[in-house]
Formats: structure tokens, sequence, C-alpha cells
């Protein structure tokens, strides 16, 4: 009797063990290698951190065309939230546009300029867009200019100093966040960082 319980017991590890051995044969087979995949596969938070997918919008330009973030991936996005009374922004405009005119086909990069339009002083409702409008056209802008009439999107991205700029890779993920005006060398070489 003791013979065959001690045998019992045997046979019954000896199966759990093949059984163990068995299923993690089949687990290992199943599992998909997420370095095989690419980076596209890992799983990203959305958020505003480095590494995190930002926030999507859809946003009507100033020339009357809807702009989805999620619609450049592919392309190296430069992401500006600004109003036209702040000082700083007005000092970073000609750099952007000068960073724009020289690399964004060279670079495969994209400046999208998101005017906190909610946040326009000294002006009636219906004449901030007309503001944004003249902004434009006396700095000679030609990147997109994002029209954010009720701060939605400033609000999903936390904006409380501007200018704050956003880099998104060409996978669609924050690399770096800046706050405070930048310069053409500035802008060119944290575009080239993003790859």
């Amino acid at each position: 009797m003791k013979k065959n319980i001690g045998l019992l017991i045997v046979v019954l590890l000896v199966v759990a063990m093949v059984g163990t051995y068995v299923k993690q044969q089949i687990d290992e087979e199943r599992a998909i290698d997420k370095s095989a995949l690419g980076k596209d596969m890992e799983e990203r938070n959305i958020g505003l951190k480095d590494g995190d997918t930002p926030p999507d919008f859809t946003l009507t330009s100033l020339d009357g065309k809807d702009v989805t973030l999620s619609e450049l991936r592919g392309k190296k996005v430069v992401l500006n939230f600004w109003a036209t009374w702040c000082p700083p922004c007005k000092a970073e405009m000609p750099h952007m546009q000068n960073f724009y005119d020289q690399f964004a086909e060279e670079k495969n990069v994209e400046i999208i300029a998101v005017n906190l339009t909610a946040e326009e002083r000294d002006v009636t409702a219906d004449a901030k867009v007309d503001t944004v409008m003249t902004f434009r056209d006396s700095f000679e802008l030609t990147f997109p200019i994002l029209l954010d009439p009720d701060n939605l999107t400033g609000s999903d991205y936390q904006i409380i100093t501007i200018p704050t700029t956003y880099f998104i890779d060409s996978n669609g993920y924050i690399q770096r966040a800046i706050k405070g005006p930048m310069d053409v060398d500035m802008l060119k070489n944290y575009v080239d960082a993003l790859d």
C-alpha cells in the first residue's frame, strides 16, 4: 500500500513537471517579440511626458483647414502654444519662420502654432481671429496657425507658460517640452535630436 502511494506521488510530480514544461513551451511560442513588431507596437501612455503619445486634437487653421495632430504621424512636429500679446512669443516667431523656411522640407518637420485664442486680450470675442490674422501677416508667417477658441487643447496640454513647445518624433511620441522662446539654432538642435 505504501509502495502504491509513493508511486502515485512520483507519477503526479512527473505529470505536474511535464505539464509545466509544456505550458511554458506553448506560452513561448505564442509570445510576440515586441522588438520584431517595432516601436509603434509598444504600449505608450497618452500624456505630456517624454515618450508619451500627446493628446490628439483637431483644430481649424487661419486658412480654414482642419488639422489633426495624429494625421501628421510620419513627420516630426514642433507643436507651439502662443498668444499675440506675449512678448517672448513675438520674439520667437521670426526664428520659427526662419527655421521653417530653411529646414521644414529637408528635415521632414511641420511647425504647428496653436494660438490660445480664448486667452487673447484687449479685444472683443469677434475681433480675436482678426487680431491673430494681423499678427500672422505682420510677421509673414507661413506655417499653419491653428485656433483654440475655447482653450480646450491648451487645457489638455496644461499650458500655463507661453510659449510652450512640444517636440514630437515621426512615430508620434513626445521627446521634449520647452517653456520659453527659442531661436533657429535651438529649434534645429531639438529637431535633429528627434530621430
